[in-house]
Formats: C-alpha cells, sequence, structure tokens
C-alpha cells in the first residue's frame, strides 16, 4: 500500500484494496482493523480520523490488510467480535458469533420468563443448556442476562471450550463448561432448557461457501452432514440420556430447514407449542419447542 498521510487516507486506501480483492464488507473490515491496530473505538476513532498515520503502527496495519485480502475473517485477526452488547474473544477453533444468533438468545430469555417467573426450579437453580458452546456466546449471554440460572454448555472442541471459559470469566459469569458429543456430557442433568446453534450446513455445499467460512471458520461448526440435519435427529435421539425433556428447546438452523426441524420436535411429542422465529432478513431462522 502507498505511503499514507492521515488516517482517513489509510482507510481509504484499505477500503479500495480490499474491495478489488473480492472481500465483503471491506469499509467495515478497514475501519475494524483501524481501530484495532489504533487501540481506538467509537468517538474516539471517527475524531481522530484527520490525525497523521502513526509510523509505528504502519507494520501491524500493513499485516492486517494483508491478511484481510487474503480471505481471513477480520474477527480472527482482531480477536473479537461483538455479540448482544459484549465483545467476545474468537479464534479459528470457534465460529464467529452471528447478529442473527442474538434473537435466538433474545427468544430463550423471554419464554425462559414465561414459563419461570421466578427464574427457578424449586428447590434447585433452572437449569440452562447450551450445546456446541463455540465461544460461549450464548451461554454467557444467558448467564449474564439471567444471573439466577444455573448454565451449563458443551462442546467437542477442547479449543473451543477454552476459549468459551475465557469469555465466561471475561464478562464475571458462572458457565459449567464440558467437554463432549451434543447431550453426552449432561446425561442425567436435570434440565429445563436446551438451546443450540449447532453445526446445520449440508456437507456438499461446504465447497461454496465464501472463502471467509469455508477456508477459516472450523469445518466441526460447519458440517451438519449431507443434509444438515445429523446434529438436530442427534440430539433428539440423545434425549432419554436426560431424565425428562426440557420444557424450552431453541434450535438455530440453516435457510429452508425450519419446516423440516420442527417436524422433528413435532415428531418427538414433548412439546405443545412450536415456534419459528425469522431472522433480520425475514429467514425462518430458529425454532422453538414449548411445553406449557
Amino acid at each position: 500500500m502507498p505511503d499514507v498521510q492521515s488516517i482517513r487516507e489509510a482507510f481509504a486506501e484499505a477500503s479500495s484494496f480490499l474491495d478489488k480483492s473480492g472481500c465483503n464488507e471491506p469499509q467495515r473490515s478497514s475501519q475494524l482493523l483501524l481501530e484495532h491496530v489504533l487501540g481506538l473505538s467509537g468517538a474516539a476513532y471517527y475524531t481522530a480520523l484527520a490525525d497523521p498515520f502513526p509510523a509505528e503502527a504502519r507494520a501491524a496495519w500493513e499485516a492486517g490488510v494483508t491478511r484481510r485480502a487474503a480471505g481471513e475473517p477480520v474477527q480472527y485477526i482482531i480477536g473479537e467480535q461483538e455479540f448482544y452488547g459484549r465483545v467476545f474473544e474468537v479464534t479459528p477453533a470457534v465460529l464467529i458469533p452471528r447478529p442473527e444468533t442474538e434473537l435466538l438468545v433474545e427468544a430463550i430469555l423471554k419464554y425462559g420468563a414465561e414459563l419461570w417467573p421466578d427464574g427457578s426450579v424449586a428447590p434447585r437453580p433452572l437449569t440452562a443448556v447450551d450445546i456446541g458452546a463455540g465461544s460461549g456466546a450464548i451461554s454467557v449471554t444467558l448467564a449474564a442476562e439471567a444471573p439466577a440460572w444455573r448454565v451449563c454448555a458443551g462442546d467437542i472442541s477442547p479449543g473451543a471450550l477454552a476459549v468459551a471459559g475465557r469469555n465466561a470469566q471475561r464478562h464475571g459469569t458462572a458457565v459449567d463448561l464440558r467437554l463432549g458429543d451434543l447431550l453426552e456430557p449432561f446425561a442425567g442433568m436435570e434440565t429445563d432448557i436446551l438451546v443450540s446453534n449447532p453445526p446445520y450446513i449440508p456437507g456438499g455445499d461446504i465447497a461454496g461457501l465464501q472463502r471467509e467460512v469455508r477456508d477459516h471458520e472450523p469445518r466441526t461448526a460447519l458440517d451438519g452432514g449431507d443434509d444438515g440435519l445429523d446434529p438436530y435427529r442427534r440430539m433428539i435421539e440423545q434425549l432419554p440420556l436426560l431424565p425428562a425433556p426440557p420444557r424450552l428447546v431453541g434450535f438455530e438452523l440453516g435457510q429452508g430447514q425450519a419446516e423440516q426441524v420442527a417436524g422433528l420436535l413435532r415428531a418427538a411429542g414433548h412439546w405443545s407449542e412450536i415456534i419459528t422465529i425469522d431472522d433480520l432478513a425475514g429467514i425462518p431462522r430458529h425454532v422453538l419447542g414449548i411445553a406449557r
């Protein structure tokens, strides 16, 4: 990149370069990288745009832009992503939290409060289990927003659990993290809420994903088997591991999967109400089962 005189010029040059490199959201990526390299955010970033670009930040800036141009997600480069108003550490061991997952958390909190107004199942605390913890975005947010709940989370990846543990500590929450496959680590545990954003992309579709996802995010967090529905089937099959089915279940899913996942919940016969929630683009993104 040519020598730039101001922070604004650095932003413009990087945005153009990333756009020509085929990056999605080149301007957003440039801003996030600048904020990270310069240690600025919010109003401080905009106030500094006319300032000279600091020479000591140039090497880190060029390295970050080069990595982004090669397709690496900006969140992995800066090491964080905001979710539900909190900043979460992310590494290549975990899926990058998406805005649509905030709607799943919102729905779980809403229906959880309706089913258990005092936040407990006397004589024990209300227990929520997140399957596929990843960065801990769901479980840590639930623990922070509903501190009376006991929140547990499982993942098959030790690396993901390490990230989730650091995020739980970062936000001052107590999350019971367990290593294992889907519901297996929670066998015998009384569970009131089951929530999961599992791998749901059909294996054959992964090669056609954006390079940021295909080449950098963990395949174990993406691949849902031949039709993308394997994790949902297996979680339903594993429900007998629990003393009783959870009264509230919430799943995130891929485009075109809502009817099939809702059908799986109906066939299981444990929930009197099945709800589908659209994401901000109007795509059916979450299916909930509720036992009133």
